[in-house]
């Protein structure tokens, strides 16, 4: 295994930039996830770093070399895509082998390199199958086999459960998850899935239009987001934004009110300076943290638009004003489109923002 570093990493086409100096320390053994919304950049820097693309400045470090200039097939990393790019007329057995078989790689090494590979994801009985009469989780799984039998420092993955359904992407987390526990191996992993990444990452980096928002441990960034922007993101279902204005301050706190909630005002403490008298912010507040009426710093009084019961948790989705907040309520078990409650919320449970999207500590 082998860390990996990006230096003030920077990707043109043209006279377009895609990535804008991204500085990325992943260490030995780390389990680091690229998450961020569709042309975000996650994809190109994962291609930078298996030297399928080349970086327009910057440096890209594999334990401790630089590999800007070394060739794809030398930087020691496997790359699992997000097509299974099987041979559809080799079994899985000869898929395995195949590339290893085409580097003149002895025939003893390589036998056992697929027998630990078929071990490890537990294919032992599909290894005389070919392509056509396997599922999508066992085309999957033959797929990181390929990677797995090149033992390489660091895994590579670019959005490998995109083609799965529902119940098997839950199922191939979780098979990944082991997969990196049992090797040990450095692994870089991209999604748009924010779920993918707060299962599976030691790291979430967070990208947006290029740009390293912020990286972090998956409950610091859910906790303690360093915008607005990383807050929306991360987080299932995602944070309530309701538009508030500064209408006192003192020492240490803001007291705000509610734009769509008459009379809804609470206080706020800060650590910076607080915003000045008349400001427009944001107030954001989890689902979960809207709490019963009463129980809070201020009350405010919604309308049911929809209730979404799954079992264990359920969802209201409500409205007010120009407000659309989702709220996580027990007693939402009960409730039904057209209903009226009213919620509370806690002062130390919500999060400021400026109308740019910075965060108010």
């Amino acid at each position: 295994m082998a860390a990996v570093t990006l230096t003030n990493v920077v990707k043109r086409f043209g006279g377009f930039g895609v990535v804008h100096g991204a500085n990325i320390d992943i260490a030995e053994g780390e389990f680091v996830v690229f998450v961020g919304p569709s042309g975000c950049g996650k994809s190109t820097l994962l291609r930078m770093i298996a030297g399928l693309e080349d970086i327009s400045a910057g440096e890209i470090a594999i334990g401790g070399k630089v590999v800007n200039d070394v060739e794809a097939a030398e930087r020691g990393i496997a790359m699992v895509f997000q097509s299974y790019a099987l041979y559809p007329h080799m079994t899985v057995e000869q898929n395995l082998s195949f590339g290893l078989r085409m580097n003149g790689n002895p025939k003893p090494d390589t036998e056992r390199r697929v027998r630990r590979a078929a071990e490890i994801l537990r294919i032992d009985e599909l290894m005389h199958r070919r392509p056509k009469q396997l599922s999508g989780g066992q085309r999957q799984r033959v797929a990181i086999g390929r990677a797995i039998v090149r033992e390489p420092q660091v895994f590579l993955f670019d959005e490998p459960l995109s083609n799965l359904d529902a119940e098997l992407r839950v199922q191939m987390r979780v098979e990944i998850s082991r997969l990196h526990k049992e090797l040990g191996v450095t692994m870089i992993y991209v999604t748009h899935d924010q779920t993918e990444a707060m299962t599976l990452a030691d790291r979430i980096v967070v990208l947006k239009a290029g740009n390293v928002e912020q990286i972090g441990a998956p409950l610091d960034l859910y906790d303690d987001p360093a915008n607005r922007f990383v807050a929306g993101f991360i987080g299932s279902p995602k944070m309530n934004f309701m538009p508030a204005r500064v209408v006192e301050t003192g020492p240490g706190a803001a007291t705000v009110e509610l734009v769509n909630h008459a009379g809804a005002r609470l206080s706020k403490p800060l650590q910076s300076t607080p915003p000045a008298v008349g400001a427009e912010v944001v107030l954001g507040v989890r689902p979960e943290h809207f709490f019963d009426a009463g129980k809070g710093d201020c009350d405010i009084a919604v309308k049911a638009d929809v209730a979404e019961h799954l079992g264990s948790v359920s969802y209201v989705y409500a409205g007010a004003g120009d407000d659309e907040l989702i709220i996580e309520r027990e007693a939402s078990r009960q409730r039904a489109s057209g209903d009226h409650l009213t919620v509370a919320i806690k002062a130390d449970k919500a999060l400021l923002f400026d109308t740019k999207g910075a965060r108010i500590r």
